[in-house]
């Protein structure tokens, strides 16, 4: 196996955070596959900005809430083909609401795309790194998955059950060599913070202690640091991005 590419695969990578990852841990040496599901415009721009830095990446439509098309994908492009050796698990969605009036197709599309897309992918990327005696798996959370947060039932409780699912996978997964982790973002300011109102991010940058939004950038400081040699020894963790925001 050592002769195929040592691969990264980071869902969701064509712009926000899952971009940031892309770019960071192609400058890391990995080749980069990212997934989208919608704009394959931003994806393939993604791919170009890190081919004009000298790194490898390619695109793929994919929609992690489909399992079999999940199961295909890790077939048809990943096994026998690349050296999977990084999960990032970024894809995800938000449909806010309160709870009292959340519709069906509110709660299920997130807990699908957020939760049980995130289980598809870790699986099937598993049965590899389990083969290769190797990996890296690196879950994006959320900090309201640690606390809650009015309006989000549905994505929060995706988000909680992401760190429960890291944890038990960190056990399952650890005598194979692989680790596995979750990242809290706080405040990041991406396309899914932008609509916000300026009143709302004005009380949310109160509660930051470090006085300033995060960056995609940061968070994927600390999905490089996870996915690198010198955090062998850490597996089963949830590390916050949040300038010490705890809400």
């Amino acid at each position: 196996m050592s002769e195929l590419p040592k691969t990264a695969l980071v869902t969701g990578g064509s712009r926000g955070i899952g971009r940031a990852c892309a770019l960071r841990l192609a400058r890391e040496g990995y080749l980069v596959y990212i997934t989208y599901v919608s704009r394959p415009e931003l994806a393939e721009q993604t791919c170009t900005e890190i081919s004009a830095e000298g790194g490898l990446a390619r695109a793929f439509a994919l929609d992690i809430g489909d399992r079999e098309a999940v199961n295909s994908f890790f077939q048809n492009e990943i096994k026998d083909k690349v050296f999977l050796q990084v999960l990032v698990n970024n894809a995800g969605l938000t449909w806010d609401g309160l709870l009292v009036r959340m519709k069906p197709e509110q709660w299920d599309q997130v807990i699908n795309i957020n939760l049980s897309g995130s289980f598809n992918c870790l699986q099937q990327a598993a049965k590899l790194m389990m083969r290769n005696r190797s990996g890296r798996i690196i879950n994006i959370s959320s900090v309201t998955a640690q606390s809650g947060n009015a309006g989000q039932a549905n994505y929060t409780a995706a988000k909680a059950g992401l760190i429960g699912l890291t944890r038990t996978a960190a056990q399952e997964l650890a005598p194979r060599n692989i680790t596995v982790n979750a990242v809290a973002p706080g405040f990041i300011d991406t396309d899914m913070t932008a609509g916000l109102s300026e009143e709302l991010k004005e009380r949310f940058l109160q509660m930051i202690p470090l006085q300033r939004f995060g960056t995609p950038e940061d968070v994927a400081g600390c999905v490089a640091f996870l996915a690198s040699e010198g955090a062998g020894y850490i597996t089963g963790q949830v590390l916050g991005v949040n300038g010490g925001m705890h809400m």
